[in-house]
């Protein structure tokens, strides 16, 4: 396929991603996904290889081929109109807050590929609103969806509908959600049948492969400028939540001509906590650096990760075995390995790598009753934080990085939607590290509660600052602060606890490292 044509599909498929993110968005139920737009969308081969992405979240994309392959184990004989559902980690999910539904698209009878959208809901039961809880097994995180149809040949499987939302806090805002979700996929169905009107079947299958075939080439390109050898490094997590120590993660980074092999072997066993990982994330992570470091002007697919090679033991923090607590593996420990690849590719490329940016998605949820309306609720947020200090920059401050790419939600809306207050809201000056080149600083966030709720920290970079690198300092640690009457407490990273109506929820939010020594 001629570059100019091969240029014009990779625009027109990453255009149907995107456009399915547009109907999620504007269909969504819940602020989550209407405000923080935490969500994602992505196209795939028939044989459920990833062919293009809008610019979604990268945990969420470089996880999504998986499920994608499990709803074909489950279903070889998938009909039109079929939608199927699950969240199950251990089958291609990543965490259970996030349900992916995915819907095969059909021309004449033929099987061209998939669609699939991932969408984090704010609650699917557990044992703590917004589920996301101090969990020492994934049973007591919420309901576990293996893959099931949702849809059958366009109509609703009543049974698996009425089941999942007796589980849920908010069943309406999930119902509302979910048919989002639905609607997103049958707009990605019917524009691929439409491209397949329009270029042929045969053309569009053909499209799929070179342009699978093209960021292969880009990326053995690229491989191709490192030096060869083996670099090591390694990070920790501030702890699980039950336990104090750390919890390290080591990866072997070997670089070989046109191949690189990512070893995580090393890595320390799964833990008591919710911060194991299973492989899709760590599969995401390695994903999303070396998509990274190939720039902006590249197909988004599978074909990237053909070149490399990812090493993980079973039972470890990056390989989790059920029945581990996963919830915050998916949040968490997918920015340390990020930390940790980037650690290790500042030393082969070091004009390339920023500074280590805040390193946790500062997870916070509250829930309880909400007198306004009567019902139960839950507001589930990641906040914004420092960016690492790059060669060349300072980082930014207040801004999502790495494996989350959501918004935050708006005061105005958070206020409409929850018996929830925000009276405080600023830059963090002064936390990013110093350097050459500063890192950026965190944020402020400090919310009052009008009825009484559970809360729910799962956070990191409490105890381990993000690092700096070539001298250039670390940035601060963020700090989780409880005003209970009139007192301020300092909370663990990892917390859950019953507060008053009046009391009020602090975040402060880490900074970046700086990067080169400060002048």
């Amino acid at each position: 396929m001629d570059p100019v044509r091969l240029e014009i599909f990779r625009h027109l498929l990453a255009a149907v991603a995107e456009e399915m993110g547009a109907v999620l968005r504007r269909t969504g139920f819940s602020p989550n996904i209407k405000e923080r737009r935490d969500y994602s969308c992505a196209l795939f081969t028939s044989d459920g290889e990833l062919v293009a992405q809008a610019a979604h979240i990268p945990v969420h994309l470089g996880a999504l081929p998986l499920s994608v392959q499990a709803c074909r184990e489950a279903f070889p004989e998938l009909k039109p109109g079929d939608a199927v559902l699950l969240n199950d980690p251990f089958r291609g999910g990543t965490h259970l807050p996030d349900l992916t539904l995915v819907s095969p698209v059909f021309v004449e009878g033929n099987l061209l590929g998939f669609v699939a959208s991932r969408a984090h809901h704010a609650d699917i039961g557990g044992m703590a609103p917004g589920s996301m809880p101090l969990s020492r097994e994934i049973f007591q995180e919420g309901l576990i969806i293996p893959p099931v149809k949702l849809m059958e040949r366009g109509r609703p499987n009543r049974a698996v509908w009425e089941l999942l939302l007796a589980n849920v806090r908010t069943p309406d805002e999930r119902r509302g959600d979910l048919r989002a979700q639905l609607a997103a996929n049958e707009r990605g169905v019917r524009r691929l049948q439409e491209l397949a009107a329009t270029y042929g079947l045969d053309t569009l299958r053909a499209a799929f492969g070179a342009l699978l075939d093209y960021a292969e080439r880009l990326m053995r390109t690229l491989l191709q400028t490192l030096p060869d050898g083996t670099w090591r490094f390694e990070d920790a997590l501030d702890d699980d939540g039950i336990c104090e120590a750390p919890l390290w993660i080591r990866v072997a980074l070997t670089i070989a001509d046109d191949t690189a092999t990512i070893d995580f072997s090393e890595t320390n066993p799964q833990c008591a906590g919710s911060l194991n990982a299973v492989r899709a994330i760590t599969v995401s992570a390695v994903y999303y650096v070396f998509r990274a470091l190939l720039g902006y002007d590249v197909p988004a697919n599978a074909g990237c990760l053909r070149p490399l090679r990812i090493v993980t033991r079973p039972g470890t923090l990056v390989d989790a075995r059920p029945p581990a607590a996963v919830a915050g593996g998916n949040v968490e420990t997918s920015q340390r390995i990020v930390d940790v690849l980037l650690g290790a590719l500042a030393q082969v490329c070091p004009d390339r790598i920023p500074a280590a940016s805040q390193g946790t998605m500062n997870n916070l949820t509250i829930g309880g009753f909400d007198p306004r309306t009567g019902r139960y609720y839950a507001y589930y947020e990641t906040l914004a934080g420092g960016a690492g200090a790059l060669p060349d920059a300072d980082g930014t401050s207040a801004v999502h990085t790495h494996m989350t790419n959501t918004l935050n939600t708006p005061v105005e809306a958070l206020e409409y939607a929850y018996p929830l207050r925000v009276t405080h809201y600023a830059i963090r000056d002064g936390s990013g590290g110093a350097g050459r080149h500063r890192g950026g600083d965190g944020l402020i966030r400090e919310i009052e509660l009008l009825a009484p709720a559970q809360v729910t920290w799962l956070t990191e970079r409490r105890r381990r600052a993000p690092y700096g690198l070539a001298g250039g300092a670390p940035g601060q640690p963020g700090r989780n602060l409880w005003i209970h009457r009139g007192e301020v407490r300092q909370m663990p990273g990892k917390t859950s606890f019953q507060a008053e109506a009046g009391d009020r929820i602090r975040i402060e939010t880490p900074g970046g490292g700086g990067w080169g020594p400060p002048a």
